[in-house]
């Protein structure tokens, strides 16, 4: 089981997850041309794409997600407060999930998790292929007990790391907007990932790669500092995902 980046941030976000000559791809917030391009930098073959999950209907996550599904006559699943706010319904593409389901999608076991978050009906989700465990969880404000009970015994996850506080106060958006971004509906802090950190028990963890991070209102020593001491009993480090590149492979 591998699982890839192929963007984190404001820009777009989209993770494959790969089994077994399987895959899957959490999110699409690019062009379905440029997703595209990404799986092909990512030396990742798209005949090999099964199904979409769409976290929520935020562009940077949803916008490329139906006409990829299109152009390569795959499922789309996510909610269905996402596919209400999408105009996703009536499509014939469109699969519904609702927290806690469990789902077969390329011969992997998906669980689609409810979080916190300003959208409609936002789910993040668990991967389990072979024994193995991933977990890709973004866009969040608080973490939840049921967060934490969900994320447990990953081997490996993608996690929000958004933004310093004090970057966030100093910086340029406005205050309604900073309001959004630090409340329990928004993004998690570096200090918020770091605390998810320590709180998840994980017993085989291989990789942990933070992602999200906020151009204007974090910066990757920040997230390297928060996150250093989390890390340190399990003598692992962390890969941060720049905003606008595919990353490299995590395999186990």
């Amino acid at each position: 089981m591998r699982y890839v980046s192929l963007g984190s941030g404001s820009k777009g976000n989209a993770t494959l997850l790969e089994h077994q000559g399987r895959s899957l791809l959490i999110d699409c917030g690019f062009s379905r041309k440029t997703l595209l391009q990404r799986i092909e930098l990512a030396r990742a073959d798209a005949g090999q794409l099964e199904a979409v999950l769409v976290t929520h209907e935020h562009g940077d996550h949803a916008k490329g997600a139906l006409a990829l599904c299109e152009a390569l006559d795959i499922p789309l699943y996510c909610s269905q407060g996402t596919a209400i706010r999408m105009d996703w319904t009536e499509h014939a593409r469109w699969r519904s999930l609702t927290g806690g389901d469990l789902t077969r999608v390329a011969g992997m076991l998906v669980t689609a998790v409810t979080v916190p978050h300003d959208a409609r009906e936002p789910l993040q989700f668990v991967v389990e292929a072979a024994g193995l465990r991933v977990g890709v969880l973004s866009d969040l404000g608080s973490l939840t007990p049921h967060v934490i009970a969900a994320y447990q015994g990953c081997h490996g996850l993608q996690l929000e790391a958004n933004h310093d506080p004090e970057m966030l106060r100093k910086g340029p958006y406005p205050p309604g907007l900073q309001a959004r971004v630090a409340g329990p509906y928004g993004h998690l802090s570096n200090a918020q990932c770091a605390e998810l950190i320590r709180r998840i028990d994980w017993p085989g963890v291989q990789y942990l790669t933070a992602g999200h991070i906020s151009e204007k209102n974090n910066h990757p020593d920040l997230v390297g500092k928060a996150l250093a001491l989390a890390l340190a009993p399990m003598a692992r480090p962390v890969h941060l995902l720049a905003q606008d590149q595919v990353a490299d492979w995590c395999e186990f």
